[in-house]
Protein backbone atom coordinates (compact mmCIF):
# COMPACT_ATOMS: atom_id res chain seq x y z
CA UNK A 1 0.00 0.00 0.00
CA UNK A 2 1.52 3.31 -0.99
CA UNK A 3 1.97 5.95 1.28
CA UNK A 4 -0.23 8.92 1.24
CA UNK A 5 -1.04 12.40 3.01
CA UNK A 6 -2.28 10.09 5.91
CA UNK A 7 0.31 7.79 6.28
CA UNK A 8 2.79 8.04 9.31
CA UNK A 9 6.30 10.03 8.81
CA UNK A 10 9.07 7.86 9.15
CA UNK A 11 11.15 7.96 12.62
CA UNK A 12 14.64 8.54 12.66
CA UNK A 13 15.77 5.16 12.46
CA UNK A 14 13.35 4.20 9.68
CA UNK A 15 15.05 7.00 7.66
CA UNK A 16 18.67 5.95 8.51
CA UNK A 17 17.07 2.72 6.40
CA UNK A 18 15.28 4.90 4.19
CA UNK A 19 18.23 6.05 3.26
CA UNK A 20 20.07 2.99 2.29
CA UNK A 21 17.21 1.43 0.35
CA UNK A 22 17.03 4.72 -1.95
CA UNK A 23 20.49 4.53 -2.62
CA UNK A 24 21.23 0.38 -3.15
CA UNK A 25 17.69 -0.08 -3.98
CA UNK A 26 15.89 -3.52 -3.38
CA UNK A 27 17.73 -5.08 -0.23
CA UNK A 28 18.01 -8.05 2.18
CA UNK A 29 17.76 -7.29 5.51
CA UNK A 30 21.45 -8.54 5.56
CA UNK A 31 22.12 -5.52 2.82
CA UNK A 32 20.59 -2.62 4.77
CA UNK A 33 22.72 -4.05 8.27
CA UNK A 34 25.83 -3.42 5.95
CA UNK A 35 24.86 -0.30 4.65
CA UNK A 36 24.60 0.34 8.44
CA UNK A 37 28.23 -0.11 9.68
CA UNK A 38 27.07 -2.53 12.18
CA UNK A 39 25.19 0.68 13.81
CA UNK A 40 22.00 -1.78 14.46
CA UNK A 41 21.63 -5.75 15.17
CA UNK A 42 19.88 -7.91 12.56
CA UNK A 43 16.62 -8.30 14.60
CA UNK A 44 16.41 -4.67 15.01
CA UNK A 45 16.84 -3.91 11.90
CA UNK A 46 14.11 -6.58 10.55
CA UNK A 47 11.63 -5.32 13.13
CA UNK A 48 12.62 -1.60 11.89
CA UNK A 49 11.73 -2.98 8.33
CA UNK A 50 8.57 -5.26 9.37
CA UNK A 51 6.99 -2.11 11.05
CA UNK A 52 8.34 0.17 7.91
CA UNK A 53 6.28 -2.49 5.89
CA UNK A 54 3.16 -2.70 7.78
CA UNK A 55 3.14 1.35 8.14
CA UNK A 56 3.63 1.47 4.52
CA UNK A 57 6.99 3.07 3.92
CA UNK A 58 8.38 0.09 2.30
CA UNK A 59 7.61 -2.72 0.39
CA UNK A 60 8.62 -6.38 0.35
CA UNK A 61 8.53 -8.99 -2.19
CA UNK A 62 8.64 -12.63 -0.28
CA UNK A 63 9.15 -14.64 -3.50
CA UNK A 64 12.61 -15.50 -2.50
CA UNK A 65 13.90 -16.97 0.51
CA UNK A 66 15.20 -13.65 2.02
CA UNK A 67 12.42 -10.54 2.45
CA UNK A 68 13.44 -7.76 0.25
CA UNK A 69 12.58 -4.64 1.15
CA UNK A 70 12.65 -1.24 -1.40
CA UNK A 71 11.41 2.23 -0.05
CA UNK A 72 6.97 2.68 -1.13
CA UNK A 73 7.86 5.84 -2.38
CA UNK A 74 11.18 8.20 -3.26
CA UNK A 75 13.04 9.90 -1.23
CA UNK A 76 11.65 13.99 -2.73
CA UNK A 77 8.66 12.90 -1.86
CA UNK A 78 9.22 11.69 1.75
CA UNK A 79 11.30 14.68 1.92
CA UNK A 80 8.61 17.03 1.10
CA UNK A 81 6.16 15.47 3.68
CA UNK A 82 8.88 15.96 6.08
CA UNK A 83 9.51 19.93 5.54
CA UNK A 84 5.46 20.05 5.03
CA UNK A 85 5.02 18.54 8.61
CA UNK A 86 7.84 20.46 9.98
CA UNK A 87 6.44 23.48 8.60
CA UNK A 88 3.00 23.08 10.08
CA UNK A 89 3.96 22.14 13.29
CA UNK A 90 7.33 24.59 14.36
CA UNK A 91 6.57 27.59 11.72
CA UNK A 92 2.37 27.97 11.98
CA UNK A 93 2.39 26.94 8.48
CA UNK A 94 4.80 29.51 7.08
CA UNK A 95 6.93 28.54 4.17
CA UNK A 96 8.99 32.20 5.00
CA UNK A 97 9.24 31.67 8.57
CA UNK A 98 10.85 27.80 7.29
CA UNK A 99 13.01 28.95 5.02
CA UNK A 100 14.29 32.49 6.49
CA UNK A 101 15.21 30.68 9.78
CA UNK A 102 16.67 27.73 7.31
CA UNK A 103 18.83 30.87 5.53
CA UNK A 104 19.94 32.30 8.92
CA UNK A 105 21.70 29.57 9.81
CA UNK A 106 26.06 30.18 10.73
CA UNK A 107 26.19 26.90 8.50
CA UNK A 108 24.57 28.22 4.88
CA UNK A 109 27.39 28.67 2.83
CA UNK A 110 28.15 31.37 -0.55
CA UNK A 111 27.64 28.57 -2.82
CA UNK A 112 24.07 27.34 -0.95
CA UNK A 113 22.53 30.63 -0.92
CA UNK A 114 23.23 31.28 -4.97
CA UNK A 115 21.50 27.96 -5.62
CA UNK A 116 18.66 29.06 -3.26
CA UNK A 117 18.68 32.25 -5.23
CA UNK A 118 18.79 30.43 -8.48
CA UNK A 119 15.70 28.27 -6.91
CA UNK A 120 14.00 31.53 -6.31
CA UNK A 121 14.56 33.22 -9.61
CA UNK A 122 13.10 30.50 -11.78
CA UNK A 123 10.02 29.72 -9.58
CA UNK A 124 9.42 33.59 -10.31
CA UNK A 125 9.99 32.81 -13.77
CA UNK A 126 7.66 29.98 -13.77
CA UNK A 127 4.48 31.88 -11.76
CA UNK A 128 5.33 34.99 -14.15
CA UNK A 129 4.56 32.33 -17.26
CA UNK A 130 1.63 30.93 -15.86
CA UNK A 131 -0.09 34.29 -15.02
CA UNK A 132 0.78 35.16 -18.34
CA UNK A 133 -1.01 31.99 -20.32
Amino acid sequence: MPPDSDSPLPTDAELQILRVLWSRGPSTVRDVLEALDGDQGYTTVLKHLQIMFDKGLATRDESGRAHVYAPATGEADTQRRLVEDLRDRAFGGSPETLVMRAISSEDVTEEELSKIRALLEEADGEKDDASSA
